[in-house]
Parts: structure tokens; C-alpha cells; sequence
């Protein structure tokens, strides 16, 4: 009788449980949200509408939105050989537009030629150049900023994929370094130089400020980044695509993190993101112990947005092509669902990005893949052009115009 009667309470309380669940999903979202939402019996809800509340769909249409793209005038449009890819933000100073980028000449034949010296891919034998502009459509070269290091130091083979912070009357870039050999299994890091003006000259820090994971293990010498014996942290592989910003009073570095022996997703390559965190702008920079803070994201489009921090995710993954926004710069959650999104994102510093959730994309820079024909991504060239987004809040600057 007393096990008969501990079964009967046990159930009576997994019931009442139960329909305390039921009723506190009924009645904690509003008859707005239902009816927007198309719910007619709250009680009786589909996964879908269920997902649809939880997500927020009812809330977040001002994150909404599309992508267009236009060409651009001047030193930065499609140049035969020349290579001009991952445009950093785009900061105004004293009326003029600066930007940063990678740059680099010829074609890339890829791994394996036997050449030690053979350019492998586009951002390979790069350094980072810098232009201006008057009004942000019209583009001049003005030189070089950052250039590979000496034979022997850590950036000796390529700097590249370039970002800029502009912060207490200085400028920081931060971006990818890689020492000879360029190999399959080649580690890059990340690095910094530093100047008083937008024009230089630049100083570079004498070590890199993050470097890959210490974990994982190859399996055998061969030179193939997938034969491994086990993968270790997101980031045991590569840290690339950096984005600093000065946030809660401390200097927060967003990262991608590619992993040894990368598998595939249900999205695409296996690429999350990472923040590193420091109280010095130079560093040191701790990784977060939340890491990975995304589960998808090709490049970095990272901005504040009142009292948080926006992201676009862009290719790879399953979560590619959404939005996402987290009020503690660490915890994302999805807002939106992207068409397409511009490749290597380069926003405008100086516009006001609290106006609403996507103030931050009303123009910028992108790059553009342009590949002859009969030939593959490896050995075509890159240029720069110019975004805008239309969201519910404002027409894209030229979604009505024809192309020049």
C-alpha cells in the first residue's frame, strides 16, 4: 500500500506539473503576439509556433531586412592581377573617408606544387594597403600601411584581412599573420600595429597578441589538415578574421576559429567564433571560457548596438545568414534570417548606430569575388564595391538606382 500511494502522489505531481507548463505557455505571451503569429488555440500549438514564440518572430521585425550592392569608382574596382579583399571599417576623419584592406598580385595555384614560394591562396604573399574617399563612393590608393616582417619573424609569409580601432587618439589594426612555410597544417596568429595618425606610420607590436589553441594532435607527418587524432578546441587549427571593439571599458577581440581535421556541418564547414578579452589594448588577451560564442559564421560583421553587441553570421554553418544580437556581448541569440550577405563586411564607423538594430548597415564596403572564365575561385581576383540594406525602418541608399 505504500509504494501503491508514493506511485499515486508521483503521478498526481507530473500531472499538475505538466498542465502548470501547459498554462504558463498560454498565458505568458500576449493575445497581440498570438494573433500576429496566427495562433488560434494557445494550448494547442505546433512546434512551429512554438519555435516562433520562443524566437521572438513577433518582436524582431526591425531586424529584417536585405542586402544590395553596387560598383564603386576609383583604385579599388576590378583590376586585372591585383588582388583587393577584406575591407576593414570605414572610419571618417576630419571629412575623409580611410579604409584598410589585404592586397596582393597574380594567381594562386593552391598546396602541393612542390614550390615553397608558390602563392596558395588570394590572401596569400598579401600586406595591407589602405584608401580614401570624399563621399565613400569614390576610392584612392594611398599606400602601403602594414608589410610583411622580416625572414624568420612570425608575419614573414603574409599580413592580412585587416581591422582598424580608432580609440583615445590612436589607431589599432589588428589582422592575420602567417610565417613561412605556408603549409596545410600552417598555424596563423593574430597581431596588432599601432599609429597616431590614419596615415601612419605604423608600429608594429613584436609578438602576435592570440594565437591558436595548444590542442588537438595530426595524425602522421603528412601535410593534411583533416587526418588528425583528435580535433581538440574550436580554434586548435587557425584564429582568423579579427574585429576589436571597446566595450564595457574593456577591449574585446572577436575571432574565427578554425578547428584541426574540420568536418562538415548540416551548413556548410565547421567555423565558429571566439572573443578575447583584455583590460590593455595590447593585450594580454584571455580567451573567453563561454568559447565558442557562435556555432556558425564565415567572416566577422560585429558592431554595438546600444547596450549589446550585433553580429551577422554569414557563410558556413548552420546558422549562416542570420543576425543575431547578445545583451553581454557573449550570448548570442538569433533575430533574423538573411537572403544574402556581402562577403567581408566593412562598416561605417561614424554612423549612428542606435538609431535602430540595423543603423550600422545603411553603407559600407564588401569585396567581390571575379573569377575568368574556365578557371576556378583559387586563381581569380578580388575588388572592393559598396553595400547598402534596406530594413523596415529605411530604403536601401540606392536599391531604386541603375547601375552605373
Amino acid at each position: 500500500m505504500k509504494v501503491s500511494s508514493y506511485f499515486k502522489t508521483s503521478l498526481l505531481l507530473l500531472t499538475l506539473f505538466i498542465v502548470a507548463c501547459q498554462s504558463d505557455t498560454s498565458s505568458k505571451y500576449s493575445a497581440e503576439a498570438l494573433d500576429y503569429l496566427a495562433i488560434t488555440d494557445p494550448d494547442k500549438m505546433s512546434s512551429a509556433s512554438k519555435r516562433a514564440l520562443e524566437r521572438g518572430y513577433h518582436l524582431n521585425q526591425e531586424w529584417y531586412g536585405r542586402f544590395h550592392t553596387k560598383k564603386i569608382t576609383g583604385d579599388l574596382g576590378l583590376e586585372e592581377g591585383v588582388v583587393r579583399r577584406d575591407p576593414s571599417k570605414v572610419l571618417l576623419i576630419d571629412g575623409l573617408y580611410f579604409t584598410w584592406y589585404t592586397k596582393t598580385y597574380g594567381e594562386a595555384v593552391g598546396f602541393g606544387t612542390g614550390d615553397p614560394d608558390a602563392k596558395v591562396f588570394p590572401w596569400d604573399l598579401s600586406e595591407i594597403w589602405y584608401a580614401t574617399s570624399k563621399d565613400g563612393w569614390h576610392w584612392s590608393e594611398q599606400g602601403k600601411a602594414v608589410g610583411k616582417g622580416n625572414r624568420g619573424d612570425f608575419d614573414d609569409r603574409s599580413v592580412f584581412t585587416p581591422e582598424v580601432l580608432a580609440h583615445d587618439g590612436k589607431f589599432y589594426l589588428v589582422y592575420q599573420a602567417i610565417k613561412a612555410p605556408y603549409l596545410n597544417r600552417t598555424k596563423n596568429t593574430v597581431a596588432m600595429a599601432i599609429a597616431e595618425s590614419p596615415h601612419g606610420p605604423w608600429k608594429k607590436l613584436p609578438e602576435p597578441i592570440l594565437t591558436a589553441s595548444n590542442t588537438g594532435e595530426w595524425l602522421g607527418s603528412e601535410d593534411n589538415r583533416f587526418k588528425v587524432k583528435s580535433q581538440g578546441e574550436f580554434d586548435s587549427h587557425k584564429v582568423h578574421d579579427p574585429t576589436l571593439l571597446f566595450y564595457r571599458n574593456k577591449f574585446y577581440l572577436y575571432y574565427k576559429g578554425e578547428r584541426m581535421g574540420e568536418k562538415m556541418t548540416s551548413g556548410g564547414r565547421e567555423i565558429r567564433w571566439g572573443v578575447a578579452i583584455a583590460n590593455n589594448v595590447e593585450g594580454p588577451y584571455v580567451k573567453s571560457e563561454y568559447n565558442p560564442i557562435t556555432q556558425s559564421g564565415h567572416e566577422l560583421c560585429v558592431w554595438q548596438y546600444k547596450d549589446g553587441v550585433a553580429i551577422i553570421s554569414s557563410h558556413d554553418g548552420p546558422e549562416k545568414r542570420t543576425m543575431q544580437f547578445a545583451k553581454d556581448g557573449i550570448n548570442f541569440e538569433i533575430k533574423s534570417y538573411l537572403e544574402d550577405v556581402p562577403a567581408a563586411i566593412g562598416l561605417v564607423e561614424s554612423l549612428d548606430k542606435d538609431r535602430y538594430p540595423t543603423a550600422a548597415l545603411e553603407w559600407g564596403l564588401y569585396h567581390e569575388y571575379h573569377v575568368p572564365e574556365g578557371k576556378t575561385w583559387l586563381s581569380g581576383t578580388n575588388y572592393i564595391g559598396r553595400f547598402s540594406f534596406s530594413s523596415s525602418y529605411k530604403s536601401a541608399e540606392f536599391i531604386n538606382k541603375k547601375d552605373d
